[in-house]
């Protein structure tokens, strides 16, 4: 690839993920220049997974654009990277990290659940769906930010784990009303039964207390996954904690999530001020300043 095509692939990523993903894009603003736009690739080929779902009508169109990703990072896909900057953009970064490539083939195939509008049946499904993607992406993302082999590699998978779970929730429960508008849920329907809370409820967009109940169990669940991950985020080296930085966006918008008189079905909506705002406070604190 020319050097100005090179160019022209970051820059690529960079507007895809800021139009895309703004959280994400923000939280690669407070990590050492050079390691961003590795960060920021990662973080567009995660906004072109995601879109798939509203990118076809039926599923299997788009099991076929995932497995275009999942081929690629095998090594066999049509065309190979050219001519995508996104691709070329990801191929460069495991080359320069050494990324694996097993956490990025699960985030893909973790996916296809999106193109069915089955509901998530319980805990025991949505912990491991959001460890395979936010989880991934945050794992990755450490690597990006220093070297890590063994011991440390372990600490920051295991990390990664609850703080997808809490960035995952934390999203969720904030796109509730668009979600159930298209007849998705990503609610463990085990805890909305528990409630005597209804999908058919859910998807006509009713509040209720069942519902409220069903929520604050979620997000509770979410926090201690919170308070398990800022434990353990002390033990890691100082040059990788930054990568968890969207911690700091999720325990924001958790609190003001639980709120008992929010309505579960208003948009929830955050200022990219209040983003940036957010994560500069949290850059500076002892936890994630470098």
């Amino acid at each position: 690839m020319s050097e100005t095509a090179d160019t022209g692939a970051a820059a690529f990523c960079a507007n895809l993920v800021r139009e895309a993903d703004f959280d994400r894009y923000a939280a690669t603003l407070f990590v050492p220049p050079e390691k961003r736009r590795s960060l920021l690739a990662l973080a567009a080929v995660n906004a072109e997974i995601v879109r798939v779902r509203s990118q076809v009508s039926q599923p299997l169109p788009g099991e076929v654009r995932l497995q275009w990703w999942t081929d690629l990072l095998a090594g066999s896909a049509h065309g190979g990277a050219e001519g995508n900057p996104v691709a070329a953009e990801l191929t460069r970064a495991i080359a320069e990290h050494g990324l694996p490539i097993k956490p990025l083939t699960r985030l893909i195939e973790a996916h296809i659940f999106d193109l069915y509008n089955d509901p998530m049946p319980d805990w025991t499904v949505l912990e491991p769906h959001l460890a395979e993607t936010d989880g991934a992406l945050l794992a990755l993302g450490a690597r990006v930010l220093g070297q890590t082999s063994g011991q440390n590699a372990e600490a920051i998978d295991h990390i990664a784990r609850h703080a997808g779970v809490v960035v995952g929730v934390a999203r969720i429960v904030a796109r509730l009303p668009y979600d159930s508008a298209r007849r998705q849920l990503y609610l463990p329907n085990d805890v909305l039964q528990r409630h005597g809370c209804d999908l058919q409820q859910v998807f006509g967009g009713q509040s209720g207390a069942a519902l409220k109940a069903a929520l604050a169990d979620v997000i509770a669940d979410a926090r201690k996954h919170l308070d398990q991950a800022l434990q353990e985020l002390t033990e890691l080296p100082a040059s990788v904690r930054p990568a968890f930085l969207p911690l700091a966006l999720a325990r924001r918008d958790l609190d003001r999530l639980a709120s008992p008189e929010r309505d579960p079905f208003r948009p929830f909506e955050r200022s990219r001020l209040a983003t940036l705002w957010t994560l500069w406070r949290a850059s500076w604190s002892k936890l994630f300043r470098i």
